[in-house]
Formats: C-alpha cells, sequence, structure tokens
C-alpha cells in the first residue's frame, strides 16, 4: 500500500472514487461541497503520512465527550457543536485519505460504517440531554439506523448501486444536529424547544429519506 498521496488524485478523480466506494452515490449538491471541503483538508494529512483507520477511531472520541455539554445546560451545548462538527470533520477526513493514499481495506469498510452509526446515535442522544422528548429521539435514531440498514440490504441483495442521495444523509443529521444545538446553546431558557425540535427533524427527515430510499431500491430490485 502506498503511504504517499497520488499526485494524479486530483478533485475529479477524487469525486469519482468516493462515488465508486459509496454505491454510486452521485457527490452532489450539500455532500459534493462538503466532499470538495474535506478533499482540500486530507492532502496535507495524506502527505504526513496519515492512518485512516486511526482517524476513523479517533472521530469516535469528540462525539462521545459532545454528550457532557449536551447534558450540561446553560451556553454549554455550544462546547458540544464544536466537538459535533470535530467528530464529523474526522469521519469526512478517514475515507478522503483512505482513498489519497490508496489504503483502502476491507478493516476500513466494516470499521467505519460501526464507528458512524455509533457516532450518530450519539448525536441525537446529545439533543435528548439537552432537553428533546425522549420519544422523538428514539424515532429520529432508530430510522437513521434503519436508513443506513436499508443500503447495506439493498447491496447483499445484489445492487451494486443504490445511487440517490436522500434528505437524511449523515451529513444532514450532523448539520440538524449542530445547528438545534447552537440555540439551545444560545437560548438556555428555550433549550428544550430547540432539542426537541431537533429531534423531531431527525424524524421528519428520517422517514422523507428512508421513503426515497425504498422507492429507489424497491424499483431496482424490483
Amino acid at each position: 500500500m502506498n503511504l504517499n498521496p497520488d499526485p494524479t488524485v486530483d478533485l475529479t478523480t477524487y469525486l469519482e472514487r468516493w462515488s465508486r466506494l459509496h454505491g454510486g452515490v452521485p457527490p452532489r449538491g450539500l455532500v459534493g461541497g462538503w466532499l470538495r471541503f474535506v478533499y482540500r483538508l486530507a492532502r496535507p494529512l495524506a502527505r504526513l503520512g496519515a492512518v485512516a483507520n486511526v482517524i476513523t477511531v479517533a472521530g469516535l472520541l469528540p462525539a462521545v465527550l459532545a454528550l457532557a455539554p449536551a447534558a450540561a445546560g446553560g451556553h454549554y451545548p455550544l462546547v458540544a457543536v464544536v466537538l459535533i462538527v470535530v467528530s464529523a470533520v474526522l469521519d469526512s477526513l478517514d475515507g478522503a485519505v483512505a482513498v489519497l493514499t490508496d489504503t483502502v481495506s476491507r478493516l476500513g469498510a466494516v470499521l467505519d460504517p460501526a464507528c458512524d452509526r455509533i457516532a450518530d446515535l450519539c448525536f441525537v442522544a446529545a439533543l435528548g440531554l439537552a432537553g428533546a422528548s425522549p420519544g422523538w429521539c428514539v424515532a429520529g435514531g432508530a430510522l437513521a439506523l434503519l436508513h443506513e440498514q436499508v443500503r447495506v440490504s439493498a447491496r447483499a441483495g445484489g445492487m451494486s448501486e443504490v445511487g440517490v442521495v436522500t434528505v437524511s444523509e449523515r451529513p444532514t443529521r450532523v448539520i440538524v444536529t449542530a445547528a438545534f444545538l447552537l440555540g439551545a446553546g444560545f437560548f438556555p431558557d428555550a433549550a428544550s424547544n430547540w432539542a426537541t425540535a431537533g429531534a423531531l427533524a431527525w424524524t421528519g427527515l428520517g422517514a422523507a429519506g428512508l421513503v426515497q430510499l425504498a422507492i429507489v431500491v424497491g424499483r431496482r430490485l424490483a
């Protein structure tokens, strides 16, 4: 495996490789913009010999640490927002570094989604600790897990490329969590309202995204 970034991997090539590794999902819109940002951060890390799987595991730490400030009340949820953003950046950097250093591996293919799901649960739990209704947090988290499981099951059923970006992809979950925890941090007297609104957004977007995904998968596997 090559531990030096391939100088021929320009942004276009990187986006094409990312799409192939993610079941043909087109890197457009919010996802595409995020990937372009991460590509620019990943290149210097790749040159320094960063290890993708280490970055993957490291991304879990800020996600777990975000739970404490989310529960602390007052303006502390603002600290949780910073930690959630750091976790999301690290999660994206691992894949970018793996592509740029030609170290995509079967271990990484298992480790990355496992860490992603744990981090997702930490994010929705942070909303709950900030005051959101537990029921909506459970519903939002369950829909997110089901969304990802449908992708996995579709590939196991012979669908090599799912090829659809839904309204409830992981970047959306990160943005929603961070946005509503910002509200909880800036307006502590209404923290529970902000957090519950965030959990409702998780649930609504999760349901809509699951329907989008189910329609595409149903048509292609029928």
